[in-house]
Formats: C-alpha cells, sequence, structure tokens
C-alpha cells in the first residue's frame, strides 16, 4: 500500500498515512481540525539489473552487424562491367 504525506493549511502539520489506493483522502487535520491537503513530490526510481539498456537484451554479433533492408526495399541495380578491349583500342 502507498504511502500518502498530508499538510495542514491552517498550522502547517505535516502527516503520512499508509492508505490503499480506494480509500478516501483525508480531509482534517488531527492536531488542530483544519484542511488536511495531499503533498506531491518527485519519485526518485532505480532500475537495478540487466534489461534495462537497449544494449543488455543483444548479443554483440546483431548490435555490430549492419540493418538489414527492408522487405520492400529495390535492390540496388548492377553497375555495368567495363570491356577491356574497348579501352584498350581507344
Amino acid at each position: 500500500m502507498p504511502t500518502y504525506q498530508y499538510r495542514c493549511t491552517s498550522c502547517g502539520t505535516d502527516l503520512e498515512a499508509v492508505q490503499k489506493f480506494t480509500d478516501p483522502a483525508l480531509t482534517d487535520c488531527p492536531e488542530c481540525d483544519g484542511d488536511l491537503r495531499k503533498v506531491f513530490s518527485a519519485v526518485g526510481v532505480v532500475f537495478k539489473g540487466s534489461g534495462f539498456y537497449a544494449t543488455d537484451s543483444r548479443s554483440t554479433k546483431s548490435a555490430t552487424s549492419a540493418p538489414a533492408p527492408a522487405a520492400d526495399a529495390k535492390p540496388a541495380a548492377p553497375k555495368p562491367a567495363a570491356t577491356a578491349g574497348a579501352a584498350a583500342t581507344a
């Protein structure tokens, strides 16, 4: 279950509450009966282990090879061969 942080708008008291996702938000301060508001902050996420980078799941052979041509790509036209006899007679 997640832990939510609340702050009283009247007295500034901070409060943490472990609640289910389906539980209603707390509204009354236990200190002064003022209004509570949820406090949102950045969450630090750390991914540990392999599989989180593009290079982790690839073998070294496929990571260094050239990509395969697309299925609908046309093959390159062959270059015309130069004839040795034509160059020698000119």
